[in-house]
């Protein structure tokens, strides 16, 4: 049974889109879905989350810091929320302070070169345009940001599975058990958009764009290095089959890792020493690359309660172990529909990052949202079922995952 989903529009012969509303007709009618589909389900998670911060109300008595605020929805501007509201309103101040009688991970100050300077650089200029503050801003700049990094989703997967496998994928990117900050004063919706739609250019052979968007998702998230060896290792393999000449492929090359080189050297300036952004993200915030050594242990111990190292988040660290399993049993399933380079390279380095680094465990279902091709498998089966039960499935998710980003908040307390 086909359904409006798996009718994308054309043009008569002889006839194409000739005006701004044509265009506008066509785009409601091809990507319009995808949209609503991806905001209901965001709606219903937000929801879901909202109603449980108010109903507990413990954030009330905690720092608008450390996920606390006036109102249930404060929460979404806290955590890392608050430094991109700080860098937004002061800019940025490297240097490295200690903290007078700091315990625990957070040890170090004066920290806010920690955070990629594209998301806060978006947000002060929404607030300029728009009048709102640094927290309405922000969410203005992760919710759009979202929607474009749905369709981005959307786009990947259709060119496997066509539109109906396009969106489910949309949807699962919008259920996962870390997209919480997806609606939140966060950079992880708008670092997805740039690398979903890098992929896509890519595959579709758009190599200025990519190497534009990979260059602009430096400045967003140091995870971008995979999306840089992604494009890289593309760009190689369009050289070895002499594809599209070579000037547009190599052009992209060089522009693609602009954006994280540049941000990580003003850093080591700043601060006088060319590692000092892994010195800070080491010191101040316990995240540096240890080979796995963290993950494994967490992976083969059981929750020991909050005064245990490896499980201090008990329910969040068993649906962060659920999700890393989920994720390697997606890649083999990925690896057999033979996806294009980049997204076999940014999928495995991302997790290679990801699984690769002493961090909060519980946060690990966030740090995997840029693995959006891990979803195609599952979006390619999904589509063979009717869209009420395709909905009603997302739909249940949806709300046990805003459900599930109140649980971590709870668990992690005030430090």
């Amino acid at each position: 049974m086909t359904t409006a989903l798996d009718r994308v529009p054309a043009a008569a012969p002889g006839e194409g889109v000739r005006g701004p509303r044509e265009l506008l007709r066509a785009a409601v009618r091809r990507y319009g879905p995808v949209l609503a589909f991806f905001g209901v389900l965001k709606l219903a998670g937000l929801c879901s989350f909202l109603y449980l911060l108010d109903s507990a109300g413990d954030f009330r008595g905690k720092s608008p810091r450390f996920g606390g605020g006036a109102h249930a929805w404060d929460v979404l501007g806290t955590w890392d929320g608050w430094w991109y509201q700080q860098i937004a309103l002061h800019g940025y101040d490297p240097k490295l302070v200690p903290v007078p009688g700091a315990t625990g991970m957070i040890t170090l100050e004066g920290n806010s070169a920690a955070f990629f300077p594209l998301y806060p650089a978006l947000m002060r200029m929404a607030s300029e345009v728009t009048g709102l503050g640094p927290y309405g801003a922000g969410l203005l700049v992760s919710v759009l940001a979202s929607f474009a990094a749905a369709l981005g989703v959307h786009a990947v997967a259709a060119w496997f599975g066509g539109p109906r496998a396009g969106l489910a994928a949309a949807g699962l990117w919008a259920v996962w058990p870390g997209s919480g900050v997806e609606w939140a004063v966060y950079s992880d919706s708008l670092y997805v958009a740039l690398a979903a739609w890098a992929c896509h250019a890519v595959m579709t052979r758009r190599w200025l764009t990519a190497g534009v968007l990979t260059f602009a998702a430096g400045l967003g998230r140091p995870t971008a290095a995979a999306l840089i060896a992604a494009l890289a290792v593309a760009v190689l393999y369009a050289l070895r089959d002499r594809r599209d000449g070579t000037l547009r492929p190599l052009l992209a090359l060089a522009l693609a890792p602009l954006g994280l080189l540049g941000y990580l050297g003003w850093v080591g300036h700043r601060t006088g020493d060319w590692g000092g952004y892994f010195t800070l993200q080491s010191g101040a915030w316990a995240h540096e690359f240890d080979y796995g050594r963290q993950t494994l242990d967490v992976l083969t111990s059981v929750p020991v309660g909050h005064n245990g190292y490896l499980f201090p988040c008990p329910f969040a660290d068993v649906v962060g172990v659920g999700v890393v399993l989920l994720a390697l049993v997606l890649l083999p399933l990925l690896l057999r529909l033979r996806p294009p380079a980049v997204l076999v390279v940014h999928t495995v380095l991302t997790l290679a990052l990801v699984l690769g680094s002493q961090q909060i465990f519980a946060n690990v279902s966030r740090y995997l949202l840029p693995c959006f091709p891990l979803f195609v498998p599952l979006a390619v089966a999904m589509r063979r079922l009717s869209l009420p039960v395709q909905c009603t499935v997302l739909g249940i998710a949806a709300v046990a995952s805003g459900s599930y980003a109140g649980y971590v908040l709870f668990e992690l307390g005030v430090p």
